[in-house]
């Protein structure tokens, strides 16, 4: 185990690490029904830090991947990647130009090896100027309903500007000002709320500013695991009424709202803002950004606007989401690594 800081100076990562190396074509026994029968052990090689670890590897998730004939084996860092496994499945969640550096080598050398996910797609996330875009260009409406992307203005330097820069770009206050990077860092997480034009002064940039839009309190996340769908709801800032927006001033500083936030699904919410998505909007919204963003691990967090029944914004992206939350997850993660693994075996052997 030891500790590796990011190239940003941000938090730093413990890694855990392990020396295990597996025969080519492993076989296990996997018990059905009483019975054990010989099937091919899809092995997942996993780089993360260990609070990852902690939330996503539970013993639940690994039980399961062992009947399965599922098996995780940490990376080794402090040995080449390519001298470890063979492996089916790179499953990884660190950051730094090192590691993104040793992950694309090996996808070069080992295309046979799935990487979940490649880096230079994970990158794109990690920046809030450019993670909207994708849905911004896919300008999706139909008869489901219409998704689209708050307006925001992007604030690189030079705090004292902003009021006049907010004015030029013609949005309307109250702005919810969240961090330019998305590292996973409880910074980057981090939102406040502007409700007067010359407070805007006092944020930190680099930052993005969002029209904050009324939502009735309740915002959807969307995990989303290969071509897997799941949505929850979660508690989210309350609606802005004019009369409060005219009497507030300043900044309003939150934590980690629909994390912090405790589940909404089971909560007595009016009808109009508790009804999902619709299964088939999010399932076009969800086709559409695997392919545009080029991940299979994300989660989005939706909004509906208040007053209407079918008008979504997107409000953030997150690359290899928070899914031990996620009801059912072990079974819907072991499904899709089990999907993953058999098809390129039947691949190799056809």
């Amino acid at each position: 185990m030891r500790l590796r800081e990011n190239d940003d100076g941000g938090e730093k990562e413990e890694v855990v690490e392990n020396d295990v190396t597996l025969a080519q074509n492993q076989w296990c026994p996997v018990v059905n029904a009483g019975f054990s029968s010989p099937k091919r052990l899809v092995v997942v090689g996993y780089a993360l830090t260990t609070k990852k670890i902690k939330s996503f590897l539970q013993p639940k998730l690994e039980g399961l991947a062992r009947n399965k004939g599922i098996l995780f084996v940490a990376i080794d860092h402090n040995r080449p990647l390519s001298d470890q496994g063979p492996f089916d499945i790179v499953l990884h969640k660190l950051s730094g130009k090192e590691w993104r550096q040793v992950l694309e080598d090996y996808r070069q050398s080992h295309p046979e090896v799935t990487v979940l996910d490649p880096p230079d797609a994970i990158q794109h996330l990690r920046n809030r100027q450019y993670m909207l875009q994708a849905v911004a260009d896919m300008n999706l409406c139909d008869s489901y309903g219409i998704v689209g992307v708050p307006r925001q203005l992007v604030i690189k330097r030079e705090a004292c500007a902003i009021p006049e820069l907010v004015n030029q770009a013609g949005l309307t206050l109250p702005l919810v000002a969240k961090p330019l990077v998305a590292d996973g860092s409880a910074k980057s997480h981090e939102l406040s709320l502007a409700y007067e034009k010359f407070s805007l002064q006092k944020l930190e940039p680099p930052l993005v500013l969002q029209e904050f839009v009324n939502h009735g309190g309740v915002l959807f996340k969307v995990y989303i695991v290969g071509d897997a769908i799941k949505v929850v709801r979660r508690f989210s800032l309350p609606d802005v009424s004019k009369w409060e927006h005219s009497k507030d001033a300043g900044i309003y500083n939150f934590p980690r709202v629909s994390c912090a936030a405790a589940s909404a699904d089971d909560a007595d919410l009016d009808p109009t803002v508790a009804e999902l998505p619709p299964r088939p909007l999010l399932e076009k919204l969800a086709k559409e950004l695997r392919w545009r963003l080029g991940l299979r691990l994300f989660n989005l967090d939706i909004i509906r606007e208040y007053g209407t029944r079918d008008h979504f914004y997107v409000i953030d992206i997150n690359y290899f989401p928070g899914y031990g939350k996620m009801p059912e997850y072990e079974h819907i993660f072991t499904d899709f690594l089990l999907s993953l693994g058999q098809g390129k075996y039947k691949k190799r052997s056809g």
